[in-house]
This record gives structure tokens, sequence and C-alpha cells, in this order.
């Protein structure tokens, strides 16, 4: 493959210190690799200990002819390399307008930032204007977190931090894609519909955020309620039954059906009986629990059927809450109870029906049912 030829730097059209800094630029442009992928590996290092889950996060070093654009336009700003502050920079885009905040601290904590250079466009704004707004950040690494004796520049030189979150960087994509920057008008007719398309964007930001935090406002109330044994009040699904099955209720009927063989509990996931409980009929964590008192003393006598004059030295956390189950499904529905319930916990097989009259049968000798 023939290798591209390497553009004269006096071929751009530039004056001579745009020149000058080019040719720096290509003879820098190794450390500014490096410099890319040590960004990287800091950023997601940071949002890693921070635990946040980000849609992207990338990096990228400024293509040559994109850098003597940028000399042509405003070369007379920058005296040398080291004026400008975007030849590296990285992007962190999140899911969520409320944390860009958040990675904007992370990056403050993380690096040195060049508060005079830095934007936040989001303040940029007049009150009835639409639009992409980020926030960017001019850093450089501090010598306290990464410092390399033989390259001394990767502390040396600044790079940005754009940070937006998913529906910002769509937006901005539609923005340089449409003509925003292509060099032409773009006709008012056109920027009504994407100022209007802008403004369902920032609103749809808006409420997403609003949205978690509605539900995770939610479910705080939903796990105090069911810490105050307040179950009546709490609806029956996933968040609120794995709180109620954290605080151990079948533990008591667990130990006396161990005690049976002395033997040992395995933990399991109680999770997979949610869906057959809430197709028995059970609605709240009230109704789980008015089960589970009302049904354990025959579950436990089912688990004497079960196990007595067997040497099972091993049993499951979970046959306490599957016993009552069972007890609750018999006194529902007698034998085909138990095998709806069983099909909802295994999927319908044709060995339900056996196990189910097997059951219905230990559980009809229970002198109490």
């Amino acid at each position: 493959m023939t290798k591209a030829k390497t553009k004269d730097t006096n071929e751009y059209g530039l004056d001579l210190k745009g020149q000058m800094i080019l040719e720096e630029y290509r003879e820098l442009l190794p450390v500014f690799s490096r410099l890319k992928s040590l960004v990287l590996e800091k950023l997601g290092e940071c949002l890693q200990r921070a635990g946040l889950i980000v849609s992207s996060l990338d990096a990228r070093v400024k293509q040559e002819a994109s850098l003597a654009g940028k000399l042509e336009l405003k070369g007379q700003k920058y005296k040398s390399i080291d004026d400008i502050t975007d030849i590296v920079g990285a992007r962190v885009v999140t899911f969520y307008s409320d944390e860009v905040d958040k990675i904007a601290a992370l990056v403050d904590s993380t690096f040195e930032v060049d508060w005079n250079n830095s934007v936040d466009k989001r303040k940029l704004l007049g009150k009835d204007t639409f639009g992409y707004m980020s926030l960017h950040y001019i850093c450089r690494i501090p010598e306290s977190l990464f410092q390399d004796p033989e390259c001394p520049e990767l502390n040396r030189f600044y790079f940005e931090v754009q940070m937006r979150t998913a529906l910002q960087h769509v937006w901005a994509n539609m923005n340089h894609d449409t003509g925003y920057k292509s060099g032409f008008e773009v006709p008012k007719e056109y920027i009504r519909s994407l100022t209007r398309l802008a403004g369902l964007l920032e609103l749809a930001d808006d409420e997403f955020s609003r949205i978690r935090k509605d539900l995770t406002d939610y479910r705080r109330k939903m796990e105090q309620l069911v810490k105050n044994g307040s179950f009546d009040e709490v609806s029956l699904n996933a968040d609120t039954l794995r709180s109620y099955l954290a605080l151990d209720p079948f533990a008591p009927l667990n130990a006396k059906i161990a005690a049976i063989n002395q033997a040992e509990v395995q933990m399991l996931s109680g999770m997979p009986y949610l869906e057959p409980m809430r197709r028995m009929g059970l609605q709240t964590l009230g109704d789980v629990e008015r089960m589970r008192k009302t049904c354990s003393e025959r579950a436990y006598q089912l688990a004497l059927h079960q196990i007595s004059g067997t040497d099972l030295d091993i049993i499951a956390s979970t046959l306490g809450l599957q016993n009552v189950c069972l007890v609750f499904a018999a006194d529902r529905g007698g034998e085909k109870g138990i095998e709806f319930f069983l099909n909802c916990l295994n999927g319908p097989s044709r060995y339900n029906a056996a196990t189910a009259e097997k059951l219905f049968e230990q559980l009809s000798k229970i002198h109490d049912m």
C-alpha cells in the first residue's frame, strides 16, 4: 500500500507562525497520542470508582487539517502550540442531565482545571433560547496524578473535556450535519424547525432526570415502609420483594425445618417466587406476610412428610417460602391450585400434575388443613 504523501505546511495558506505551530504539532503527535490514552485511562478510573455508568467515553487527537483550519481562522490568538487547548479532547456522554455536574466534580478532583478558559455553555442560554449546551473544562494532568520524567510534556499540555447528555450529543451532531458550521446561512424556516426540535430534546432531558429522581424517591419510600413493617401499603414487585426478603422473614421456618435432620441451610434467592405469587393473586407485601403467618405451620408439617426418614443434610433457604406457597395454592385451588403454582414456578410440564397429586395427598394428611 502506498503511504499518503504528507502535505507541506505552506500549502495550507498559513502565515509563518501558523506553519511553525503546525510543524511542532507534527513532531509532538506521539506525545498527544499518549496524552489522549492517559486522559481516557484516568477518566475511566474515576468514573469506575464513583460507580457512574455513562453512555460513552471517548477521546481524540485533533486532525492536522482541522488544526490548520483553526489556525487559518484564529491564528492570531495563538502565540505557540501551548495556547491551543483542544488538540487533545475527551468527551463524556451521560444518560441524565443531573449527572453532568457529578462528572464535572470528578474531573475537577482528578485534573488541574483552567477555570479562566473553561466554559459552562449551559449558562449562556437566553431565556427564550433552546439548543445544545454542554460543559467544557480545559484541564492538565497534575504531577501528583501522573508523572513521567522522560515525557514531561504530558504535564505541560492542556486538553479539553466535554461533558454532555446523550440527547445533547444527538443535538450537537444534528447541528453539525445540518450546516450550522458549513459556511452558508441556514434558511429561517429550518432554523425554526431545529429550534422546536431542540426544545423537545431539552424537555426530554429534564423529564428523564425527573422520572429517575421520582423512581429513586419511590424506592426509598417503599424500603422504609418495609423496614417499618407497613406491608399493606407496599405493592408486591421485584424491588419490594427483594427488600422484604432481606428481612429474612422465612428464617424461623427454615431453621425449624432444618432441625428435622440437623441440616445446613443453603442460601438461594427467593425472587423466582415473585411471578407465581402475583399470579396466585397476592398484590401487596401484606398479602405475602398474611400467607406466611397463616400457612407456616402446615408448611413445616409438609416438610416433615418430605424429608423425615431421609439423610438430607442440606436444605435450600427457599424451602420455607416454597412450602408456604404450596399450602396457600392448595387452600385456593386444591390439587389444581398446586399444579398451577408449579407451572408458574418451573414452567409447564407433565410432571407437575403428578407432583401436585403427591403433594396434595401429603397435605391432606396434615390434621389442621
